[in-house]
């Protein structure tokens, strides 16, 4: 991916300037395409070579602001601010950037389990706030997670919101969708990952829990937890050892701080 700027040798970039033609108010992409904004996630989005893009609407400062430039046929509509917002959830921080693209292809878990088994892997159970799955593929990008695994029927599906929360790592952190999670879990075991569930009530720190080998991080929603199910698919519960002035963290920064505390583990 690469940026083109305004004017740069009187070259412009292909679409019509001005207001768009359709989809104002609807927040949603086309079918069988995700709208996608911000920067970040339009930029990394530009740059994944697995992605389809179908067509950009942008400022000129935003096209700008990218960290290259646009191929000469790329499709880019020019628009204002107030065009743009009208093609995004609302109030959402466009920055100036909507892509409208097509979904990634599934990942599968067997393609995870044939990759590196020092990278850790994060299983989210329920966990379906767009903004945490997206603030947790960015931890997960940040200290090299080998992927994340959700139920398919209990996680958000790719959209704006969420890759706007990853930050570009959307992108570059692959997202197994699976049926069952607890067979999941079993195949990972097989596969020779000690599987560790992240609870308030677990008997140990997690420091002390923290084997040598492969890891799975599982954590699961806010408030509920893990189910009972898939506590009983871990190996080890453990807890972060947080202060008793709160009762708990976030699940993203919870994941944060696991995925930290498994990082500098490898590394002593």
């Amino acid at each position: 991916m690469s940026r083109q700027a305004e004017g740069r040798k009187g070259k412009a970039l292909r679409g019509r300037a001005g207001r768009m033609q359709g989809g104002r108010g609807s927040g949603r992409a086309s079918t069988g395409a995700v709208r996608l904004w911000g920067r970040h996630a339009v930029e990394a989005a530009l740059m994944n070579p697995e992605r389809r893009h179908r067509k950009l609407w942008a400022t000129r400062e935003g096209v700008a602001s990218l960290n290259g430039e646009l191929p000469p046929d790329f499709p880019v509509e020019w628009a204002s601010p107030v065009d743009l917002a009208r093609l995004v959830a609302r109030d959402a921080p466009h920055q100036g950037l909507v892509l409208e693209c097509d979904a990634l292809e599934d990942v599968y878990l067997e393609d995870v389990l044939d990759g590196d088994p020092a990278r850790p892997v994060v299983i989210l159970d329920q966990v379906t706030d767009p903004h945490n799955v997206g603030a947790i593929l960015r931890s997960a990008a940040a200290f090299n997670a080998a992927a994340i695994i959700t139920q398919d029927r209990h996680a958000p599906p790719e959209s704006g919101t969420l890759a706007k929360s990853a930050s570009g790592a959307l992108e570059v952190v692959p997202w197994v969708r699976v049926v069952n999670l607890a067979r999941a879990l079993d195949e990972l075991a097989e596969a020779g990952y000690w599987r560790i569930g992240l609870d308030g009530d677990g008997p140990a720190n997690l420091g002390d829990a923290l084997p040598a080998g492969p890891i799975a991080l599982v954590l699961g929603a806010e408030g509920e937890g893990m189910r009972h199910n898939i506590m009983q698919h871990c190996d080890a519960l453990a807890r972060l050892p947080i202060s008793s002035a709160i009762e708990s963290l976030n699940v993203s920064n919870a994941a944060a701080i696991a995925l930290y505390a498994i990082a500098t583990r490898e590394s002593e």
